[in-house]
């Protein structure tokens, strides 16, 4: 079977088993309020969330447009297949391999007025470390960067290095989203750094929250 038909079919069924666990599965957020204020200024966002958190939210924000960075590593073809189906853009890079062409192409979906989605552990750790890529885009665009943290009350944890989580049938996520963070254009350097550490550890404790999160608003089904 041909690469190319063989990656198809792989986005269809993944879709399909998707979309099937994700009919069952209940959502609870947290921070709303933070995205809805700038939704309603009408300005696009970096959406940053950790690696392994990515699956249910692809789910909870499906066919809206969003852009997403994905890595140039084998399996990014996959995933790329499944986020098409779930009406997501994509751009194939990341820190590592094609780091130039994934930013550059972040920033021009940003210039047409897209959210933005990035995963800075990614794509291959180390897990819940903060990488630069982001702060250089919301450094160029002035988009602000909302971080989000996902969490469920019952998964499977697969053995990768990010923790990839999958929530089990009937499962409820808890999400929450924090106050964004604008990059200067002139920021420095160390500025940068100081910024990247404290995304990190705020991505961190949003994700002990998440995990045991009773949070005030709900979403059921998806």
């Amino acid at each position: 079977m041909r690469t190319g038909l063989r990656l198809q079919l792989a986005g269809i069924l993944g879709q399909g088993m998707l979309g099937s666990l994700f009919l069952t599965v209940r959502y609870r957020r947290g921070g709303a309020e933070h995205l809805r204020k700038l939704r309603d200024e009408g300005r696009p966002v970096i959406f940053v969330f950790w690696h392994g958190q990515m699956l249910p939210l692809v789910d909870l924000h499906r066919d809206e447009g969003s852009v997403v960075l994905v890595s140039e590593h084998a399996d990014g073809e996959y995933i790329t297949q499944i986020l098409k189906r779930y009406g997501f853009g994509t751009v194939r890079g990341s820190s590592t391999r094609g780091a130039v062409k994934g930013l550059k192409g972040m920033i021009r979906a940003a210039r047409r007025g897209r959210d933005l989605a990035l995963t800075p552990d990614g794509p291959q750790g180390p897990r819940f470390r903060f990488k630069a890529g982001a702060l250089m885009v919301a450094q160029v665009t002035g988009l602000p960067i909302v971080p989000v943290a996902a969490g469920a009350t019952a998964a499977w944890w697969m053995s990768s290095w990010d923790r990839f989580m999958l929530p089990k049938p009937f499962s409820r996520v808890n999400v929450e989203y924090g106050a964004p963070h604008f990059v200067p254009r002139r920021a420095s350097q160390h500025e940068l750094l100081q910024r990247s550490e404290m995304l990190e550890l705020e991505l961190n404790q949003m994700t002990e929250r998440v995990n045991g999160l009773d949070a005030s608003s709900e979403v059921a089904g998806s």
